[in-house]
């Protein structure tokens, strides 16, 4: 088997298309009896007077949910072998299974983990035209006593994954999903399928810190219509690959290790604004900042520092922002970040440092402040740090900020300094490794 996103085994296969023009009003069909899936098209006939205008507004969707008892298994016979990731994109290789559901006119399809293939979507079909779909990005961890058996050359017979706090990242994709018009389920049920998805990925967690499988569930409209209409047809689907540090560290450098980042700030784009989607992972959300991304790089620097219309902070990159200063007014130290006002993605590392933050005795203040704000605590160096946080890269620091030409040094502190951007790092890297038990890690046996 190829293990790639290129993979020629295809559950709807492609090269099927003449019959399935031929075949147009049948529907996928799961045999329960012997598991085996049939392949028949969709219907292509979709005419804009199906949809009365009433559609274009979000109805509330009746409770329908899929169950983790009616899970079905389609297991490939000879598993790949752990791939080589060092050195390769991020996200670029995944895991031979998948986890899908359908749900059809608000009703959900018996969930399946089958084989990682391509999906076959006709060329009208809706995510196309429209981007109706939204993501989550989480990861499983090896538990650090089966990394430290590994490296003393111990060949593991049973595993342990862990999972950091899951539940929050299927609550965010439910918010999601909900400001598309796309219909809801039971978390609690969707969870159980997730634990057991990863339960049968669990020999490509990889057995290394800084290393993890990353998750990815994704929900799309799979209507075929050019009608910018609400979708009645949604696949949601969970794939997963191997990765390492999403910026890769030098050689013999720790997982804990940090590697400052130059940001520039961005005068003119918006990744978000009043009453927009900034606070759903939506998958457009992420195509409209690549121009200014690009912009960045190509001067040099690593990522954009993202304003609201007010030149407010919101977030870098793709990742919530928080700086340490010391107020102007009173000079204490203070934690601060951009509020959940509707254009912030609500970030489960921001939350989790957060917490982490006022449990540790600091002040935290989730409160707007300006580019200038930031610029002026620089000038009175009164910044103490400023670092980005995401599932993707955890925390990363910031050294460089570079605002209307000129390009301002940022204080980046030590962990024998007491440097609070290691210090997150550390903290939470202990709980999705299983190095200190918290509540957050949710252990799985595989």
């Amino acid at each position: 088997m190829n293990f790639s996103p290129s993979s020629s085994l295809c559950y709807y296969n492609n090269n099927n298309n003449n019959n399935n023009n031929n075949n147009n009003n049948n529907k996928t069909k799961i045999n329960k009896a012997n598991t085996t899936v049939k392949k028949k098209a969709l219907s292509t006939q979709v005419h804009l007077s199906t949809y009365p205008l009433s559609s274009l507004s979000c109805a509330p969707h009746p409770m329908s949910t899929f169950k983790a008892a009616d899970l079905q298994k389609q297991l490939v016979a000879t598993p790949p072998l752990m791939p080589q990731i060092d050195g390769v994109p991020f996200g670029t290789h995944c895991t031979p299974h998948m986890l899908v559901m359908d749900c059809v006119d608000g009703v959900w399809s018996a969930p399946v983990i089958q084989p990682y293939a391509d999906f076959a979507l006709a060329p009208n079909t809706l995510v196309l035209h429209y981007s109706l779909s939204c993501f989550e990005g989480m990861k499983a961890y090896a538990d650090v006593k089966d990394i430290e058996r590994v490296a003393a050359g111990e060949t593991l017979t049973q595993q342990r994954v862990r999972l950091f706090r899951p539940m929050k990242n299927v609550e965010r994709l439910q918010n999601s999903m909900a400001r598309l018009c796309f219909p809801s389920f039971d978390k609690e049920e969707f969870l159980q399928l997730l634990d057991e998805y990863v339960r049968t990925e669990a020999s490509y967690v990889p057995k290394k810190m800084g290393y993890s499988l990353y998750l990815r569930p994704t929900a799309m409209a799979i209507d075929t219509t050019l009608a910018p209409v609400v979708a009645k047809r949604i696949r949601l689907f969970v794939i997963a690959s191997p990765v390492g540090p999403l910026w890769a560290t030098p050689a013999g450098s720790s997982a804990a290790e940090l590697r400052p980042v130059k940001l520039l700030v961005e005068e003119h784009d918006r990744r978000a604004w009043p009453g927009g989607t900034g606070a759903s992972k939506l998958s457009a959300n992420y195509a409209g900042p690549m121009k200014a991304q690009e912009r960045a790089q190509q001067k040099g620097y690593n990522q954009v520092l993202w304003l609201g219309p007010n030149q407010e902070v919101q977030e870098v990159g793709a990742m919530n922002f928080l700086a340490l200063w010391k107020n102007k007014e009173t000079g204490e130290l203070e934690l601060v970040t951009a509020p959940l006002d509707g254009s912030v993605l609500p970030g489960i590392t921001r939350d989790s440092i957060l917490q982490l933050a006022r449990e540790w005795g600091l002040t935290v203040r989730e409160v707007v402040f300006t580019i200038e704000d930031l610029i002026t605590a620089i000038q009175e160096s009164r910044l103490v740090e400023c670092f980005g946080c995401g599932t993707a890269a955890v925390v990363t620091a910031v050294g460089l900020l570079a605002y209307k030409g000129v390009e301002y040094a940022v204080p980046c502190p030590s962990e024998a300094q007491g440097s609070l951007t290691h210090r997150c790092l550390r903290a939470i890297l202990d709980i999705q490794y299983g190095q200190v038990e918290h509540e957050w890690s949710r252990p799985l046996d595989a």
